[in-house]
């Protein structure tokens, strides 16, 4: 009677709420409720981002040191804030961001199911598609919008760095770039960002998307079937997925992250405008090819657990979002 009522007690969800489409979700609470707790869950791996930011662009001191040990020099010298440097910014920044990405992913994701669905593929290929078609459609839109953003939150993070400029928050930091760059000076590592970044971000829903499709069918759960996962399984396997297409997706693209923060941020680089062929060449010159993996600890770290934090908010938003009947 016991384990009777211990079921009865734990909700079960239908399979079919694991994949919450677009016109399912009630717009504005999607918004709303994503806004509150993206926010949060950017505050926990905000930390990781900062020590990865100081660890590729620091010359010789930095660039040496463990992740751990980075974070133990920030404490020390900054104190708790010193971790958190930009933050503010970026919470604040994000909000429109956020919303033009998250709109703009499941509206492409929804088209790509539909136009997909008389194909003669496997279903985890079908949605693995249409989630890769739908990150890559997220990343370019969005990185009009966050590639500013983070030009400025990258320089607060850095403050202090050599070959960096102080700037006085980030209207500061706007004002001097525009005025010694004029307003592209604002997208510096643009062009690389989307060229780069849209695949990299294809991969990971495509992988995301396929691998929680497959997990769920190999512990025995069907579409047709009266089984229903549990909250617990569903954030499990949400986690799970996220976490492997996270961790993957960080040994891939920490080289060009690498690239884009030090092009972002540097300004000591002699005569002329800094560019991608310029700033790898002094990665090189600095630390040979093992350069373009500087910060690679914390941004596996950060990575793996923006993975699994991002999809498991992420899906509680969509869930917490599905329209009323």
């Amino acid at each position: 009677m016991a384990i009777e009522a211990a079921d009865a007690a734990t909700p079960q969800l239908s399979l079919a709420d694991t994949e919450i489409n677009w016109d399912r979700l009630d717009k504005t609470r999607f918004h709303v409720i994503g806004a509150i707790l993206f926010t949060a869950q950017s505050a926990l791996i905000h930390p990781t981002a900062v020590v990865k930011t100081r660890m590729q662009v620091a010359g010789s001191g930095l660039s040496q040191m463990t992740g751990l040990s980075v974070f133990r020099h920030i404490i020390r010298r900054d104190g708790v804030p010193g971790i958190f440097r930009g933050f503010g910014t970026s919470a604040i920044g994000s909000l429109p961001g956020r919303v033009l990405a998250l709109t703009s992913l499941e509206i492409s994701k929804d088209m790509t199911l539909k136009y997909t669905e008389g194909l003669n593929v496997p279903e985890a290929t079908r949605i693995g598609i249409a989630n890769g078609v739908a990150g890559m459609v997220s990343n370019l839109v969005s990185c009009v919008y966050f590639v500013p953003l983070d030009v400025i939150c990258q320089r607060l993070m850095v403050q202090g760095l050599p070959g960096t400029t102080y700037c006085n928050g980030p209207f500061d930091v706007v004002r001097k770039v525009v005025k010694a760059e004029g307003f592209r000076g604002m997208y510096r590592g643009f062009g690389l960002t989307a060229i780069t970044q849209s695949p990299a971000s294809a991969l990971w829903w495509g992988a995301y998307g396929a691998a929680q499709h497959i997990i769920w069918r190999s512990v025995g759960y069907r579409d047709d079937l009266e089984k229903k996962p549990s909250h617990i399984e569903m954030v499990a396997v949400q986690a799970t997925a996220g976490m492997v297409a996270g961790a993957c997706s960080s040994v891939i693209t920490t080289p060009i992250d690498t690239v884009k923060t030090r092009l972002q941020v540097i300004d000591d680089y002699g005569v002329g405008r800094p560019s991608v062929l310029k700033t790898a060449k002094t990665l090189v010159k600095e630390d040979g090819w093992r350069g373009f993996y500087r910060g690679f600890g914390p941004r596996f770290l950060n990575m793996s657990f923006y993975g699994t934090t991002m999809i498991v908010t992420y899906e509680l938003i969509k869930r917490l979002s599905v329209k009323q009947a």
